[in-house]
């Protein structure tokens, strides 16, 4: 929880010059050179991949996206280009290639005279990890009289027997405390003040449980298609690419117990407890969706069975909804509502607690239903804040109830927050993995998850630009209950 100070290190992102480094990876590292912690004397960026490019050339690819991305002070970004960003082509990624790779490295460390601390960033296709990790450690680039950390991105295997000998494959190599699995939802604020909110506030403890919370529901959403992305979706679905990761962080999140202090180890044994105790899920409580097209004056908008990669009879889901249970002391009884989609009609990522009503209703003579629940909504993206929701009673007669809110909003509180992607990757120099995903979490995860995927499951076609199929509706309807769609 104390500010630490970033060590001299190596910065090597693998897949240098894909779309990941120049939108998200570059961005938060020169955010963080802004906050002071990555200067010339503590850090090295060195750009990896196959193309034959020059330093030069590649400097001003890094600078080019920089300065799109909002980046003010022109002079002083190339400076930090000029002064910290290297590139070295791996060529065709044989032995020999990662050999030049490793030379160049030493070369920089004695150069600058830099202990051998090193970040390997793998910004690669999961089919590629496995020879890249081999070949790292064929050249020692993974043994050194410093510290050596790795970072992956998602997917973190494609079932239970993938994410297994993918963490054993890592395992071969690293320690798990060198690991650091990036779920981007984790770097989130908001997420992070989750944890500040429930615990640094013991009037909304007292209400975390079952005695007064009547469910949970956990939305993220999208607007966006598939887009270029049909091949790889066309493997993946949403359950694979949204629900075994994202929702079930949060979950876990929004679930666990205290920890007996707020470090990485104590806050990941309490989510995975949590995960421990979610009951089995009834595929009967499951609704699987896909978009179709929608038209929009002369613009059509394409179905997913219209997008480029994808096989016209498809049956991967681009929506899910599911109903589970978490099997526990403080959440027995409580449904927690999971649901993602693409094509849905706003971004949105939120939790929304709801909570009992009164026991009595001391207002009986007014039409049922007229004072709704309570309800705490917690908004991630993308106007991250809260809002508790009560009734009021409205000026004069006859007596009626109007539902408002409490509201607090990042923005207004405290301007512009920080990427994701800045605080994941400040945590990595600094050695902290309270934000990352353990190997023990992901293959409970997809335990949980892989009796779903198993079998012929129907998928209910929704209108682009609809909150998903009627199915999703009815779910919850079953339960009496019905989705939040914010404040």
């Amino acid at each position: 929880m104390q500010q630490q100070p970033v060590e001299p290190h190596v910065f090597v992102i693998l897949g240098g010059t894909g779309d990941l480094t120049r939108r998200k990876l570059l961005p938060a590292l020169y955010h963080l050179r802004d906050q002071g912690l990555l200067e010339k004397r503590n850090t090295l960026i060195v750009g990896a991949a196959l193309p034959e490019m020059s330093e030069e050339a590649f400097r001003l690819w890094a600078f080019e996206g920089l300065r799109h991305s909002g980046t003010r002070n022109v002079n002083e970004l190339r400076t930090w280009c000029d002064a910290c960003i290297h590139y070295q082509s791996v060529h065709e990624g044989t032995p020999e290639d990662f050999e030049t790779l490793a030379a160049f490295i030493g070369r920089l460390e004695r150069a600058h005279n830099m202990p051998e601390n090193r970040i390997f960033y793998l910004a690669l296709p999961p089919d590629i990890v496995p020879t890249v990790m081999e070949r790292l450690d064929q050249v020692r680039l993974l043994k050194s009289h410093g510290w050596v950390r790795v970072v992956f991105e998602k997917p973190f295997g494609h079932d239970f027997h993938s994410a297994r000998a993918l963490n054993t494959m890592l395992h071969r190599y690293l320690d798990e405390s060198q690991i650091y699995r990036i779920d981007h939802y984790l770097g989130k604020e908001t997420v992070q003040n989750l944890l500040a909110f429930r615990f640094a506030n013991p009037i909304f403890e007292s209400l975390w449980r079952r005695d007064a919370v009547e469910s949970v529901e956990i939305t993220v959403a999208e607007d966006i298609g598939v887009e270029h992305r049909g091949a790889y979706y066309q493997q993946a679905g949403a359950l694979r690419d949204m629900v075994q990761n994202h929702l079930t962080q949060l979950m876990t999140v929004v679930a666990m117990e205290v920890p007996v202090s707020f470090d990485a180890a104590a806050i990941q044994a309490e989510k995975m407890k949590v995960l421990h105790s979610i009951a089995p899920i009834d595929p009967q409580n499951v609704v699987f969706g896909r978009y179709t097209s929608w038209k929009l004056g002369d613009v059509v908008i394409p179905g997913y069975l219209q997008e480029a990669g994808v096989p016209p009879d498809s049956r991967t889901e681009t929506f899910v909804a599911l109903r589970a249970e978490i099997h526990n002391w403080r959440w027995k009884g409580v449904p927690f509502y999971l649901r993602t989609g693409k094509r849905l009609p706003r971004k949105l990522t939120q939790i929304a607690v709801t909570f009992h009503e009164a026991p009595t209703q001391v207002f009986r003579s007014l039409d049922p239903g007229s004072i709704p629940p309570n309800k705490l909504l917690i908004t991630l993206q993308p106007s991250e804040g809260f809002a508790l929701c009560f009734s009021v009673k409205t000026p004069g007669r006859p007596f009626r109830f109007a539902d408002h809110a409490l509201q607090f909003s990042y923005e207004k509180a405290f301007g512009e927050l920080p990427e994701a992607y800045e605080t994941l990757l400040r945590d990595v120099m600094i050695g902290d993995q309270t934000l990352f995903v353990t190997a023990d979490f992901t293959e409970t995860a997809w335990r949980l998850y892989d009796p779903l995927l198993a079998g012929e499951r129907p998928v209910y076609d929704y209108t682009a630009a609809t909150w998903g199929p009627r199915e999703a509706d009815a779910l919850l309807e079953r339960f009496g209950h019905r989705w939040q769609l914010g404040w």
